[in-house]
């Protein structure tokens, strides 16, 4: 049968990958897609996103205005396109800083007994707190930017990363070769370093692109209510806040930002779900 079936050699390639992976395919397309908008703003025939300009206030969408303008004679086109800016930097930091300390909170209260108990308990304190809440407390403590906003979301993640490696810690120190490490004489720190943290990235990698979409959400949340980011700084949130007093006679304003904010954070979950997939060996052996 070999000889008169021979065997599918997979496609290798980027239109492997694609045929392999093609939800990570899509949500990388789009998130690089979100990225570029936001680099490249300035050149894709944007304007002032804070130029005032009373007399051109609340024009529909059209050829001169894309997107159109604002109660103060902004143009939201120019708006939306830097607001991906403020977006994208959140999401990205917070993912960053929250997988960081988070990793090593859980890696260090999952392998060191003495410390999981009092640790652990002061995590499972802030997850009892809603993350927007939480974030609200922190930015009502601290003056608006885009600084503190990431700090306060940050905060409010950690907790579940934290969790997520311990888990993943707690399985891992009893392997054979953890075991083997710590009878050989192994410091704690080399075991942790060398066994344990490898094991450990692609779980944390994965969670990553939850907390970067999450984050992207709640930023919003906070511009929205007005507990985020300064009014001056054009972000999808702030967008949206000053666009709702129109919603029903000029709904394109909180359209379009609600277009790309939904579009991103789509891109970020799709890319979080092809990780998934590719980096579980269950799932590699079907693929």
């Amino acid at each position: 049968m070999p000889d008169v079936l021979p065997p599918v050699k997979p496609r290798k390639g980027f239109i492997g990958f694609v045929r392999r992976h093609p939800t990570m395919a899509i949500g990388g397309a789009l998130l690089l897609l979100m990225v570029l908008v936001a680099i490249f703003a300035p050149l894709l025939g944007t304007t002032d996103p804070t130029a005032l300009a009373p007399a051109r206030r609340t024009r529909e969408p059209s050829a001169m205005y894309w997107f159109g303008t604002d109660m103060l004679g902004r143009d939201v086109y120019s708006r939306v396109l830097y607001g991906a800016r403020v977006s994208l930097i959140v999401g990205f930091s917070v993912a960053i800083l929250a997988s960081v300390v988070g990793l090593a909170i859980g890696m260090v209260s999952g392998y060191v007994r003495i410390l999981d108990s009092i640790v652990m308990r002061v995590m499972d304190g802030l997850m009892s707190i809603p993350p927007i809440l939480l974030a609200i407390a922190l930015m009502a403590l601290t003056r608006g930017s885009v600084q503190n906003v990431i700090i306060a979301i940050t905060i409010a993640e950690i907790p579940r990363v934290s969790r997520l490696v311990r888990g993943v810690v707690l399985s891992l120190r009893e392997q054979p070769y953890v075991e083997a490490a710590v009878a050989a004489g192994t410091r704690t720190p080399s075991i942790i370093l060398r066994h344990i943290l490898p094991n450990t990235l692609a779980p944390i990698t994965v969670q990553a692109t939850y907390i970067c979409a999450a984050a992207m959400i709640t930023e919003a949340i906070l511009s929205f209510i007005g507990a985020g980011t300064p009014p001056t700084i054009p972000s999808w949130g702030n967008i949206m806040a000053e666009g709702r007093a129109l919603w029903q006679v000029k709904p394109y304003i909180v359209f379009f930002p609600a277009i790309f904010l939904s579009i991103t954070v789509l891109a970020v979950n799709l890319l979080g779900d092809g990780l998934r997939d590719a980096l579980d060996p269950r799932m590699a052996k079907r693929l």
